[in-house]
């Protein structure tokens, strides 16, 4: 299904929502996209740079919108959607880009009130290390995969309406239950920012620090280039999905501690059959990725 929108209005222009603004214009999908900040300064620079072609700070710019996207970090939802929920039209259809998903759903479910049937939960898998909306970029989500969580009681013209939306960026959508979704993504994404965080934060901590970062190297770099997110973003993330990602800390925890004993005893074919274990399944998901 394609449709062109009339008014859009994001709430939180940064990576993720500029993003989702260049690209709908790009595509020709949107006459009149609006942004909605908490401050001045990122609306107008928003606006300096043609990602939206009106700014406000007020919910009540979302009336009359055809899909309003919340793409602030998923700790601020909660006031959002309470102060959003008066001023949503009884057509307007809502979605989000949290990369957690049951409690999101369960914040709408208790702000959005009528709307709810209309509120779409979504993650768009795709990302930069570097937030704002000077980093925004209409080819962001092209061949990225967005996650749907719809309820059985969300509309499927709003499901319609949303995916549209997306594949106009460029994605490609599945669906899941967000139940699913967060313990997919406590696995593959939020532990593996929680460890570059901590490895980061080690090093920093170090007495040499200045010695082991002027030495430090494409491995390191490589491990630990998420550690540039958002930490206020994955700040909220974490704790948003602490249950599922304590269970696969615990998992890494486990095989930390088995890869020690390896090391204690110096039993080099253990190490090298891990090794190599890993080096086949990254490179067999490298192919499925083609």
């Amino acid at each position: 299904m394609s449709l062109n929108f009339d008014k859009v209005v994001i709430i939180g222009v940064g990576l993720i929502g500029g993003s989702f603004a260049l690209a709908l214009k790009a595509a020709g999908s949107v006459r009149h996209l609006v942004g909605i900040g908490r401050t001045s300064g990122s609306i107008s620079k928003a606006l300096a740079l043609g990602v939206i072609d009106e700014g406000a700070e007020d919910m009540a710019a979302a009336r009359g919108a055809d899909l309003v996207l919340i793409a602030t970090p998923v700790g601020q939802i909660v006031p959002v959607m309470r102060a959003l929920a008066p001023h949503l039209g009884e057509q307007t259809v809502v979605t989000d880009a949290g990369s957690t998903k049951r409690d999101v759903v369960a914040h709408a479910k208790n702000h959005l009130g009528g709307a709810f049937e209309r509120f779409v939960p979504a993650h768009p898998i795709a990302g930069a290390e570097h937030s704002g909306v000077e980093a925004a970029s209409a080819t962001l989500y092209h061949r990225h995969k967005v996650v749907l969580t719809p309820l059985p009681q969300t509309r499927i013209s709003a499901i319609g309406v949303v995916r549209s939306a997306w594949e106009a960026c460029g994605a490609t959508v599945q669906t899941m239950q967000p139940e699913q979704h967060d313990e997919i993504f406590a696995a593959v994404s939020h532990l593996p920012h929680l460890l570059a965080f901590a490895l980061v934060d080690d090093i920093a901590g170090h007495a040499n620090a200045g010695q082991l970062f002027e030495h430090a190297a494409g491995g390191f770099r490589d491990f630990t280039r998420i550690a540039s997110s958002h930490p206020e973003m994955w700040r909220d993330i974490c704790i948003a999905n602490r249950d599922a990602l304590l269970r696969e800390l615990s998992g890494y925890e486990a095989k930390l501690a088995s890869l020690r004993e390896i090391l204690e005893r110096a039993d080099a074919p253990a190490l090298e059959a891990v090794f190599d274990r890993a080096r086949v399944a990254r490179n067999r998901w490298l192919e499925s990725t083609k």
